[in-house]
């Protein structure tokens, strides 16, 4: 009879999504996951079946946590800019966060890295960015029935999903003042 796992696979993931976000797919070994993870290899091979899986796997439960935090922002009261304002300056406290070392959004990384050449990675991201697009458009449809906004509310949406994954490449280097500005600019725009 096999033996029970002594670990939980979600805070598995969570500590190699923090990895590869670190470290990026290709500069993460073995070795890394390993010491990120708290398991030993045979562990995390017999679990999540090698590399490729597990980055796979870390970057469903990143879109899990990533997409459900814009949707729960989106949700709540307040204008549309106002809401979208929330979004974006979260995006910018995240980058200028000390702790977070201006490590960008993993699904962004992973496109720039490995989008177009692993199929996978490619379909994961896009499914990622389809889900916060189609919230954003969700939220200005809405906005635009009650006279709101006018403007395409899926162009609207494109957008503002630029804007926001603009600045997380822009937060790798750029300070809050210059991040706000986008952000301003942004909202203006709409």
């Amino acid at each position: 009879m096999p033996r029970p796992k002594g670990f939980d696979p979600t805070e598995v993931l969570d500590a190699a999504v923090g990895t590869f976000w670190r470290k990026g797919y290709a500069a993460t070994s073995a070795q890394d996951l390993v010491d990120g993870t708290g398991l030993g290899r045979g562990s995390l091979y017999n679990t999540f079946s090698g590399k490729q899986q597990l980055f796979s796997q870390a970057l469903r439960r990143y879109e899990e946590t990533s997409a459900t935090r814009v949707e729960e922002m989106l949700a709540a009261p307040g204008t549309i800019r106002a809401r979208i304002r929330r979004v974006l300056m979260d995006v910018v406290d995240d980058e200028l966060d000390s702790s977070a070392a201006h490590r960008g959004c993993l699904a962004v990384n992973a496109a720039l890295e490995l989008g177009g050449i692993d199929d996978e990675v490619t379909a994961r991201v896009r499914h990622n960015f389809e889900r916060v697009e189609n919230a954003f458009h969700a939220e200005f449809a809405a906005a635009r029935e009650q006279g709101e906004i006018g403007g395409d509310p899926r162009s609207l949406a494109q957008f503002t999903l630029a804007a926001m994954y603009g600045l997380r490449v822009l937060g790798k280097t750029a300070d809050r003042q210059a991040l706000t500005q986008v952000v301003e600019t942004t909202i203006q725009a709409l």
